[in-house]
């Protein structure tokens, strides 16, 4: 490194206090909008020379090329975390240059540049932090801002790139990168790969994984794929592989169909991880999966099959959407999630034509928005953003599964066709650069009538969902709608209404606004449930008769839609103290045993464990497990088909906790009982094993010991063998493990660090690590700062959602009220993970949550 001469820096240092150039630690987005406007023609090449050891540094060099001309004469600010002990050469246009590190910046003099055409050359070790080293692989993950963690380059989404990549690895490693393959060389033990110049695209995007992997290879309609993937159970990958590749194939077609834009990217590779961090990531050229959620196990219940299409379909959606046309700032990351879900949602149908899709939207969005927007934590879809290092807190629910409900919604009102003609022009128009939701907005407003911008600021910018309550009112039904912030903000809806009886029932559809609607005449009616269509989006609050008459007959309704929309809104009635878990949790036995659509099945089961596990308590849970277990076990045993007993299956395993129903539960992992048809995989006997040992049942280390010899992946077994101390019937084994975690070291695989959380904080350990509560809370910043994008939500989750006691709400509420200086995202990330905790002690315990 060279430092500045006095003058330079000192020239730098005053620019950067006079607010002229941020150079704050992250991306300040003064920093970046001055780079997009003075930059532009980028191109990156890098080279990187990857060791056999994780412990020995890679080394890379980079060139990046582009065009520069900033009439301010700021210098060029390139992102690179640690500069100062990493980087160890910096040349401009081929001559040594002078720079300075400045928090997470490499900064060069303007002097060093010329107007134009420039190239900047450095050498560098390269950060382990966004590479995720493993023993035998490794995989690059740089969203949200994370690509200047490992890479020095101007990491934003609003500024794209090509980029070239060589990289040289043990001879035994294969390389995926962004771009084709173009060459490989091995000589010594060591194989060099290049890769051809990709299309522009953002930093976040950048990809390059390499390691010990398997590939199959599909050719579909001309187009290739290559699946690269560590599974050492062949008979799993050729069960699955035809399967994979057509989903891939049908994704693309579907695509290019709708938006009339082939496919923009030059080759089609993906790569399935285990213990990946999340369900995929769209890297062009190179997308990762996370293994277990692509191949699956022979018993997959449908919805496994569904959520791999959707999976699948969304990740595929991103190369148009999100990869092609680029959010310009991470305020809008929400509109490629939205777009993706939204997209694969209409992709996955023809795929599976025995679905109703209706429901399968409703149960795949509803229930997962409306845990985080019913909380006080609840926050817009669209938020902002002063710095990409707080990118992260960005995402969860809201962007995933409330932002596809507003877009169902908004493509309602605009008309499919001219919806799908707005698309095609946005992404004409925006392709292979950014956009903005206004960009779209004004696109679409021109095919509308209706006024979308108004619409848009209390669906998209606005927190929170409506409260529409349904009342009687002599001969008439009355539908309000309320704000539940007392703020007076209306959001206008449509929604269709089923009124009726079992016997006899119509649909009528009503906009409902700031005004009371009033459905003249059917103040009799049996029953009125507001979300009948399953698309209209609030918190429904359901007249007493129409609840009751609907726990009564809910499995006489006649579609599976109507059944799954009176699920969705019956446990919003438990949740706001409404109903009674006993009630709830007794209906949904009596259903059990005649639901029959799998969908809906699933939707009960999720609904039951919750009620089971958070909303009663220890001597209500052992009265109840018989009859819940002996209802599970039935259908097991039952004539349904085998992805809706493996349902059942997988709930029994899961909630079993009676004298007998551990018996039963030993006897299936020993293999002395087998449920017909239903074999464990490895990862299920695994997760089986677990389930036994925090039941405490008699020598559950033996037991533990004897199911980490009969792992055969290398994967898995390395995951047990981290979590099996959260495993123990010792508190202090287990407190130890969570000691272990204060090490950023011991957190670099969340997915494991998740699952054993969870195991420390299972509701039948709660009592004994209500300790733990607090110091987990407490590591909640720094949690965001180091981890992944979901870390901090699920660590969040994994701490709290075992308990429900109100020495546990209380934990919470303290550390909320004297951690003043906690950021605002994360205060709410804290409020929408706790909100179970809350409701369930004031359900279980009589907590007031004042």
């Amino acid at each position: 490194m060279k430092p500045f001469l006095l003058v330079v820096a000192i020239s730098i240092l005053n620019s950067c206090s006079s607010g002229k150039l941020a150079t704050d630690q992250g991306i300040p987005w003064e920093l970046a909008e001055h780079r997009s406007e003075t930059i532009s023609n980028l191109r990156y090449h890098f080279a990187l020379d990857v060791p056999v050891s994780r412990t020995e540094t890679i080394t890379g060099k980079s060139r990046i090329s582009l065009s520069w001309n900033d009439n301010s004469a700021q210098p060029l600010v390139i992102d690179f975390l640690q500069a100062e002990q990493r980087v160890h050469g910096v040349s401009v246009n081929g001559a040594s240059s002078t720079w300075q590190p400045v928090n997470d910046h490499i900064v060069i003099p303007a002097q060093s540049l010329r107007p134009g055409e420039n190239t900047v050359d450095l050498k560098f070790d390269v950060g382990d932090e966004a590479l995720n080293r493993r023993e035998d692989f490794m995989y690059a993950l740089f969203v949200p801002d994370r690509a200047h963690f490992s890479l020095p380059l101007f990491d934003q989404p609003n500024l794209k790139g090509r980029v070239t990549w060589e990289v040289t690895v043990p001879e035994q490693w294969k390389v995926i990168a962004n771009g084709p393959e173009s060459t490989s060389n091995t000589e010594a033990g060591r194989t060099h790969y290049s890769f051809l110049e990709t299309q522009p695209m953002p930093s976040y995007l950048f990809a390059v994984a390499a390691g010990m992997f398997e590939r199959e290879t599909a050719v579909i309609d001309g187009r290739t794929f290559n699946m690269y993937h560590r599974e050492t159970d062949a008979a799993k990958v050729a069960r699955n592989s035809e399967e994979v590749f057509r989903l891939h194939a049908a994704s693309v077609e579907w695509l290019e169909d709708y938006t009339q834009t082939d496919y923009p990217f030059q080759k089609f590779d993906f790569v399935l991880i285990p213990s990946f961090q999340y369900g995929g990531m769209e890297h062009p050229g190179g997308i990762l999966y996370r293994q277990a959620s692509v191949l699956l196990d022979e018993t997959a219940t449908q919805n496994q099959m569904l959520g791999r299409a959707s999976l699948i379909a969304h990740e595929t959606a991103h190369m148009w959407f999100g990869d092609l046309v680029t959010m310009n700032w991470f305020d809008d990351v929400w509109t490629k999630e939205v777009f993706a879900n939204f997209m694969a949602a209409k992709i996955v149908n023809p795929s599976f034509p025995d679905v109703d899709h209706e429901l399968r939207f409703l149960t795949a969005h509803h229930p997962t928005a409306y845990s985080v927007d019913r909380t006080e934590g609840s926050n817009p879809i669209r938020q902002p953003l002063e710095n990409l290092r707080f990118a992260g807190t960005l995402y969860g629910a809201i962007i995933y599964q409330k932002a596809p409900i507003v877009m169902q919604h908004l493509e309602n009102r605009v008309g499919a066709e001219s919806f799908r003609d707005g698309m095609r022009e946005y992404l004409s128009t925006y392709a292979y650069g950014n956009a903005t939701w206004p960009d779209l907005i004004a696109i679409l407003d021109k095919r509308s009538e209706q006024d979308l911008a108004a619409w848009s600021e209390v669906w998209v910018e606005e927190a929170n969902r409506p409260t529409i309550s349904i009342e009687r009112g002599g001969d008439d039904i009355v539908i309000t709608q309320r704000d539940p912030a007392s703020r007076g903000r209306t959001w206008p809806q449509t929604l269709q209404l089923r009124v009726g009886s079992i016997e006899s029932n119509e649909a009528i559809t009503i906009e409902l606004g700031s005004k009371p609607q009033r459905l003249a005449g059917h103040g009799n009616a049996r029953f009125v449930l507001p979300n009948g269509s399953g698309v209209e989006y609030g918190g429904f609050i359901l007249d007493a008769d129409s609840q009751a008459y609907l726990l009564a007959n809910i499995d006489r309704l006649e579609t599976a839609l109507l059944r799954g929309a009176t699920w969705v809104s019956l446990w919003d009635q438990l949740l706001e103290g409404r109903l009674a878990p006993e009630v709830f949790l007794q209906t949904a036995i009596n259903s059990l045993a005649s639901e029959q659509d799998e969908l809906v099945v699933s939707r009960i089961l999720s609904y039951t464990g919750s009620v089971f596990w958070n909303y009663l308590s220890e001597i209500e849970r052992r009265d109840w497990s018989t009859t819940l277990e002996n209802t599970l076990w039935s259908q097991v045993t039952s004539e349904r088909s085998r992805s809706g007993r493996a349902s059942f299956y997988s709930a029994y395993r899961n909630l079993a906790l009676s004298r007998e129903g551990l018996a039963r539960l030993e006897r299936l992992w020993r293999g002395d009982e087998e449920a017909t048809d239903l074999p464990l995989s490895e990862l299920d006997q695994i997760t089986l094993a677990g389930n036994l040992a925090i039941r405490g049942i008699a020598d559950a280390e033996a037991l533990l010991s004897q199911q980490e010899e009969r792992i055969e992946n290398p994967d898995r077994l390395a995951r047990f063998r981290f979590v099996r101390d959260s495993l123990s019937a010792n508190p202090t084994l287990r407190n130890s493990f969570f000691e272990s975690l204060k090490e950023e070291a011991n957190r670099d695989r969340e997915a494991w660090v998740i699952a054993g959380l969870s195991n420390i904080h299972h509701p039948l350990r709660a009592k004994e690590s209500i300790d733990l509560i607090s110091p987990a809370l407490n590591m909640i910043e720094e949690i965001q700062q180091s981890g992944d994008i979901f870390f901090p939500g699920r660590w969040l989750d994994s701490t709290l959602q075992g308990h429900n006691s109100t020495a546990a709400a209380e934990i919470v509420r303290r550390f909320l009220d004297t951690t003043p200086n906690l950021s605002a995202q994360m205060r709410l990330k804290v409020l929408q993970s706790a909100d179970g905790v809350f409701r369930a002690a004031q359900v279980v315990n009589g907590w007031n949550n004042d």
